[in-house]
């Protein structure tokens, strides 16, 4: 018997969360529905699947140690992290995924990193009524039960008949309609919400991107030819990748092929859309609250709160989005959370770094939070894992003082190498060659005052580096 190959797309921004999500660190890299992260869900929920294979994941460039990372923590060891040096929605994306296995053309799975699916066992039906219907050349499709007239999502109008074992014709794809519209589609019966979950044999695909988007072929083969990969990555050539249009896989393939079928899917299927589909999805209090965090009520009813790095109190709200992080809080009506995006824009254009990243930021080799900044200064605490190092590194604008809080740092600066422990400090003055390193076993706290004229994370010049970074 044949595999499946999960094929997981993740090169989402996830803006529609924030100030949670950021474009550094999005939604799927969250633990927002569980215990796991969106990501880690996503192929954890296949466990009981036979025969399945090895997954790929496609991701932006940026997120590519977070994915290594959170795929060490569940013990998944992917036959390849594809990396987009720029994006091109869906379609390009699946097409490298299917070049990449064209070889073995094992049925792929193609999933999102960021959707919620609650009946696994319902879902793992749905997979093996799909994988019948790709091993016979099909590109199949899922589409969720409708529970209510949603006017966000497109529809897949499918033929009303058909045997309940079997995929059903897709007779269109139906933009996102109005309430009136979403009323009568639920009515009729045969309309299903667009989920982008796809099933398909490679041959099959690139056969049909051939037909219909052919130059998504030629780019992204260019792109695989072209690139490079090592122990951990494979990287698309950016020059080539970027010529592939940028289009969905439904507008270049689904809309125009003769042989796509679908699946319906009643699993509790959501993708987390907004802060309001998010409360959805999460348990809520005698009162309707979802609560996450240090937060305290009175007389709150229906809302979500989330408090990240201290205590919130809300009172005598209803129907409220509240979110706390180190560095923003959200507040805002349940019945307007679609329009984060303006405050997101807003940010965006006045090159806010609140929109890119964290207080607290992820690296390769551990994680810094930025505790202070002024003119000319800015204070930084730094966790390095053991085992770790960071890249062997000058400035040209800083200057830069370590003190450790706790554990073993290992520091080169010039041709000195010293060992430091808790208490214990170095200066790093400016242009000087250095690197930090922890020798240990525990991770490594310190906090680093940087000063200088200029404090920007692209003052940095890497002599050598473990994690291939530019």
């Amino acid at each position: 018997m044949s595999k499946i190959i999960p094929v997981i797309l993740s090169g989402g921004a996830g803006t529609r969360l924030w100030p949670l999500s950021r474009e550094l660190y999005p939604k799927q890299f969250l633990p927002l529905a569980g215990s796991h992260t969106m990501i880690q869900d996503t192929l954890l929920r296949l466990s009981g699947l036979t025969d399945l294979g090895a997954p790929i994941i496609i991701c932006n460039e940026d997120h590519r140690f977070l994915v290594a990372e959170q795929m060490r923590q569940i013990d998944c060891r992917p036959q390849a992290i594809v990396l987009e040096p720029v994006g091109r929605n869906t379609a390009p994306a699946v097409a490298v995924a299917a070049l990449h296995g064209e070889k073995d053309d094992e049925v792929m799975l193609v999933l999102p990193a960021d959707h919620v699916i609650k009946n696994h066992t319902a879902f793992h039906a749905a997979v093996k009524k799909g994988l019948k219907a790709a091993q016979a050349g099909n590109m199949v499709t899922f589409g969720i039960v409708p529970t209510a007239p949603e006017t966000g999502y497109g529809y897949i109008r499918s033929a009303k008949a058909g045997k309940a074992d079997e995929a059903l014709p897709i007779e269109a794809f139906v933009e996102k309609p109005d309430l009136k519209t979403a009323e009568k589609y639920l009515q009729a019966g045969n309309y299903f919400w667009n989920s982008g979950i796809f099933m398909f044999k490679p041959s099959v695909l690139l056969t049909e991107i051939k037909k219909h988007a052919p130059k998504i072929v030629t780019a992204c083969r260019k792109a695989l030819a072209n690139g490079s990969s090592d122990a951990d990555f494979l990287r698309l050539d950016k020059a080539a990748f970027s010529a592939s249009p940028s289009i969905s896989i439904d507008y270049a393939i689904m809309e125009k092929t003769s042989c796509g079928v679908m699946v319906p899917l009643a699993a509790g299927w959501n993708d987390v859309g907004s802060w309001a589909a998010l409360a959805d999805v999460n348990p809520a209090d005698a009162d309707g609250n979802v609560v996450t965090g240090d937060v305290l009520t009175s007389q709150v009813k229906n809302s979500c709160i989330l408090a990240s790095s201290r205590l919130v109190a809300a009172v005598g709200v209803e129907d409220h989005i509240i979110v706390e992080t180190a560095d923003a809080v959200l507040v805002a009506h349940k019945d307007r959370v679609q329009d984060v995006k303006h405050i997101v824009d807003q940010l965006r254009a006045a090159q806010r770094a609140e929109v890119v990243n964290h207080r607290r930021v992820n690296r390769p080799w551990g994680a810094y939070d930025t505790i202070d900044i002024a003119p000319r200064f800015l204070v930084k605490r730094i966790t390095v894992n053991p085992g770790a190092a960071l890249s062997l590194q000058m400035h040209y604008h800083r200057a830069e003082h370590w003190v450790v809080v706790s554990g073993t740092a290992r520091i080169t600066t010039g041709e000195k190498v010293i060992i430091l422990s808790e208490n214990q400090s170095a200066y790093i003055p400016l242009g000087q060659l250095h690197r930090l390193e922890n020798p240990g076993r525990v991770p490594l706290e310190l906090i680093e005052v940087q000063s200088g004229t200029y404090l920007g994370e692209d003052d940095i010049v890497r002599f050598e580096d473990t994690y291939v970074r530019v």
